[in-house]
């Protein structure tokens, strides 16, 4: 079988499994001088040593995987850009809003501040298990799936998805057992600059191939940037809940705000965020859209398979192979960051309060890391039904980001709100998301789009806190968000 494979696959196989192993080495001839104790900040924050492009580097490749290349592509319009045009405002509000935060208040995890500022232990514990949650149904599976879509459609159909799910997902486990935080952070810069060069080459060649012109024979609502009520994003969400999107995503999300927390001080972390904010406003829209439009010019409404096709049609084999290795790199960099970051939370939220200490978290790092990482390979399946994986993940999002969102809110904004008080107002928010999501909208009893409904979430639930805060607990909320700008409790 091996023998009749086309020379094109071949090269592509050659040159793909060739740049990953030299930026694995290029990785590790970076950190292999670094000094390791086994301490938490060690494994989870890079030793609080990340300099302000590692920081930018890892904030822009946790974010930029196949989630976004394969999934906003495959909606083959000019739309869905707004998705990462608004993450500029929220990397703004990352940097100068919780950055000063969460190192004011000394934080490997963002649900310390939660703890910081409620003085209980069982506000954290819930939003913790949240987001562990999430990683594992949703960040982990998703990652590996759209990964290996993109792999199949570029090297070919004889492959089952799995087997690409698992060389993905073991290569990513190793990044994070052997190197932590640090590690993947570094890969993610070297592989960022790769991707993104690509990417953009990738748009140019792309626009070639219809000479310059996307505009005619393509419908006027997949090049608008005007959403109309039944698209996927009305204009009217911009008003609305999407700016409350990336207020979680970037600033209370473990998962990025661990690279911003991992740098020596305040204004290193600043500088890397900034860097970010800059790639994800002049680079990343259009190469999560130009594509996928191009696509419909030559190949018709294909979905998901949209880019992967694209880039097979366009590109020589050993260019292609070196896009694969780029791509495999950012699901690479996107899964090892989200198990570090799920490790973290375990290690430091679950384990050391209710286990006992760890003296080695480099230890548990690879055990927890291989059990999740085999956890999200066998749940892979679960989004191969998906009409658009990019839709679908926004959609779940919403179970957990406006609940949480909530919390931080209660907390940040308010002085002496209680931990049980916040408990049931994300418990009230998971539980009406969740009632909109799976029963209210597909009946037809509520029309709203869910980023809409996003806004009605975090409001009752912020609500509902503040209500069992005053009638269940007797206690007075005073607003007081200055006191949190400037960190105190």
């Amino acid at each position: 079988m091996f023998d009749a494979m086309p020379t094109g696959s071949l090269v592509q196989i050659a040159v793909c499994i060739g740049l990953t192993a030299a930026v694995g080495l290029a990785t590790w001839l970076t950190i292999r001088r670094s000094a390791h104790d086994g301490s938490s900040k060690d494994v989870y924050l890079a030793g609080g040593k990340l300099s302000w492009l590692f920081v930018a580097g890892s904030i822009t490749l946790t974010n930029l995987s196949t989630d976004q290349l394969v999934g906003m592509n495959g909606n083959q319009m000019a739309l869905l850009a707004w998705w990462e045009i608004c993450g500029f405002v929220g990397l703004m509000i990352l940097a100068f809003v919780f950055v000063p935060i969460y190192y004011r208040n000394n934080c490997t995890t963002v649900t310390q501040l939660l703890e910081k500022r409620y003085g209980g232990r069982s506000i954290r514990t819930l939003i913790s298990a949240l987001f562990l949650a999430g990683n594992v149904l949703i960040y982990l599976p998703a990652a590996l799936y759209s990964g290996s879509l993109f792999m199949r459609a570029l090297f070919g159909e004889g492959v089952p998805l799995l087997a690409f799910a698992g060389v993905l997902a073991v290569i990513s486990a190793a990044y994070t057992i052997f190197g932590g935080l640090r590690a993947v952070a570094v890969m993610d810069t070297w592989s960022g600059i790769g991707i993104l060069g690509l990417a953009m080459l990738i748009v140019v060649l792309g626009l070639a191939a219809v000479d310059w012109d996307i505009v005619s024979g393509v419908p006027a609502e997949r090049i608008s940037m005007i959403g109309g009520p039944d698209s996927p994003i009305p204009w009217q969400t911009l008003l609305t809940g999407m700016i409350f999107i990336q207020i979680f995503y970037w600033s209370t999300n473990q998962n990025l705000t661990q690279k911003a927390m991992a740098a020596p001080t305040i204004r290193e972390a600043q500088k890397g965020v900034l860097v970010a904010a800059v790639i994800r406003i002049l680079i990343v829209p259009p190469i999560v859209v130009i594509p996928g439009i191009v696509a419909f010019k030559l190949f018709g409404q294909v979905g998901d398979n949209a880019y992967g096709m694209l880039v097979a049609d366009i590109l020589p084999p050993w260019l292609s192979g070196a896009f694969a290795a780029m791509v495999a790199a950012a699901v690479i960099t996107t899964f090892s960051a989200v198990l570090n970051s799920s490790v973290a939370l375990y290690a430091v939220d679950f384990h050391e309060q209710f286990i006992g200490e760890v003296k080695d978290h480099w230890k548990l790092s690879a055990a927890v890391s291989s059990l999740l990482a085999v956890v999200a390979i066998m749940l892979v399946p679960m989004y191969q039904s998906a009409t658009s994986i990019i839709n679908l993940l926004q959609q779940l999002n919403g179970l957990l980001s406006m609940p949480i969102l909530s919390a931080f809110i209660a907390g940040l904004l308010f002085r002496g709100v209680q931990a049980p008080a916040a408990i049931a107002g994300v418990v009230w928010g998971v539980a009406l998301y969740g009632l909109f999501t799976f029963w209210l909208q597909p009946q037809g009893i509520i029309a709203l789009h869910y980023i809409h409904f996003m806004v009605v979430t975090l409001v009752t639930s912020v609500a509902a806190a503040l209500a069992v805060n005053r009638f269940v607990l007797g206690g007075r909320a005073e607003f007081a968000p200055r006191a949190a700008l400037a960190g105190q409790a």
